[in-house]
């Protein structure tokens, strides 16, 4: 295995980093996902400025496909340099070997959409920019966009919708407000403390040494690896642990809060006609830059290639 990291790399990238702030987007991603990769990437190089390094992120056994995306400022990472060694992927005979499962004696078993979750938090131990701004493989931008809205004032930008978790009968809220309960145990908050604030869409960022200090507080109030830790539950949410811990440990120490969402996203549904997909796009508010489809929905994405031309 071709390993591009050690641990202590952003340990040991001194006071450099203070005099001009550098950014990296973050991307998961994983086989099945390579054509909608390879748009991103596309799309991410013809309408992105202030992105110092593109990280795509993928199991071991995907490393080779998706160095094909590699470039200059490209990396592919293998999760094996990322995530302990404990943590092993397997073909999962309850599917029918047709999905993977993560196994180890120190976690519940881990789907992929967990594992990608835990390469999202992994990455920041071992990269050296100083903001991380996380964007799904499903994701095209459509319109110019500097990451430079992530930073303001020294502080990095956190989305947050400010108490929509306490909204009732809203669709996925209530799975929302287990995670941010568990990322509240997790952290070592006391029962009692607010679950109401939401921090999950994509195109978001991350302050990354906000993120090593949090994994050194989940392993001190736990008394484990961090990844043990997050993995000992299945219902988690990287997003609301990171929103947890800069609001209620830190109290937003480094950061400042910002609602406006820059990706319109499809998160359930079925795949569009072509005048819903335009009309998909035409549905894009003024600081929207880009689009999502979630990969499940199933729509080709060689058509959607062929509807962003039109």
């Amino acid at each position: 295995m071709n390993r591009r990291f050690s641990p202590d790399e952003a340990e040991t990238a001194g006071p450099a980093a203070a005099t001009k702030s550098r950014s990296a987007m973050i991307t998961p991603s994983y086989g099945l996902d390579f054509e909608r990769c390879r748009l991103l990437c596309e799309t991410a190089d013809r309408h992105v400025t202030g992105m110092d390094h593109h990280y795509i992120l993928v199991e071991g056994r995907d490393v080779p496909v998706f160095r094909q995306l590699e470039s200059a400022r490209r990396t592919v990472v293998d999760e094996r340099d990322l995530l302990p060694g404990w943590l092993k992927a397997f073909d999962d005979p309850l599917s029918g070997f047709r999905r993977r499962i993560w196994l180890s004696l120190k976690t519940m078993p881990l789907r992929g959409w967990h594992v990608q979750q835990l390469r999202r938090i992994g990455i920041a131990a071992h990269v050296q920019e100083d903001v991380l701004v996380y964007c799904d493989s499903d994701v095209a931008f459509l319109r110019p966009f500097d990451f430079s809205v992530f930073r303001k004032d020294g502080r990095t930008r956190l989305f947050r919708r400010d108490h929509a978790l306490r909204e009732e009968g809203l669709d996925g809220h209530v799975q929302q407000r287990i995670w941010a309960t568990n990322a509240g145990k997790l952290l070592g908050l006391p029962p009692s403390s607010d679950v109401g604030h939401d921090y999950i869409t994509t195109l978001i960022a991350w302050n990354r040494r906000t993120v090593v200090d949090m994994c050194r507080h989940i392993e001190a109030v736990n008394h484990r690896h961090w990844v043990s830790a997050i993995g000992s539950a299945r219902k988690f949410s990287e997003c609301l642990i990171y929103g947890r811990y800069v609001d209620d440990v830190i109290h937003g120490e480094g950061h400042f809060h910002d609602a406006r969402e820059f990706c319109n996203v499809l998160w359930y549904g079925k795949p569009m006609s072509d005048d819903e997909f335009h009309a998909f796009v035409a549905d894009m508010s003024t600081e929207q830059v880009a689009i999502c489809m979630q990969s499940f929905i199933g729509t080709d994405v060689a058509r959607i290639r062929r509807l962003l031309s039109t």
